[in-house]
């Protein structure tokens, strides 16, 4: 069964802080086994040079393939040219996330909820679980 994951790795979103991004840059893929498989598989061929991918979360893709969950993210975030960072090594799936629309995801999906706090600080796992959700939509 296909995975749709999100990966991080920390060095990537350094450099991405650095040369003016955003330390927000996130790997989405669908693997055909697990997001854990799929996150040892960034790190040994080291994807964009990186060999320190953290699996941040992992859904059941069903029928949904990779350029089917870009092309709906790509509708939300910003996807990273790997033509114009030769730092990426031509890897795809690199998403630019602005956590201002995470937030505002967020406080919106708890205002229908009826919940009373909307106080929200955005964490890697609300990304990625924002990253997912969308992907899948």
């Amino acid at each position: 069964m296909p995975t749709l994951y999100v990966a991080r790795s920390k060095s990537l979103s350094e450099w991405a802080g650095d040369v003016g991004l955003t330390q927000h840059v996130f790997k989405v893929g669908v693997a055909a086994t697990s997001g854990k498989e799929a996150v040892k598989t960034l790190n040994d061929e080291r994807v964009a040079g990186q060999d320190d991918w953290a699996l941040l979360q992992e859904k059941d893709a069903g029928a949904l393939t990779e350029e089917q969950a870009l092309a709906r993210l790509a509708a939300k975030e910003k996807t990273v040219d790997p033509a114009l960072y030769p730092r990426l090594k031509g890897e795809s799936g690199v998403i630019k996330v602005k956590p201002a629309n995470v937030e505002n995801y967020i406080i919106v999906k708890r205002a229908l909820a009826n919940e009373e706090s909307l106080a929200v600080k955005v964490t890697n796992a609300e990304i990625a679980a924002y990253l997912i959700e969308n992907a899948l939509r």
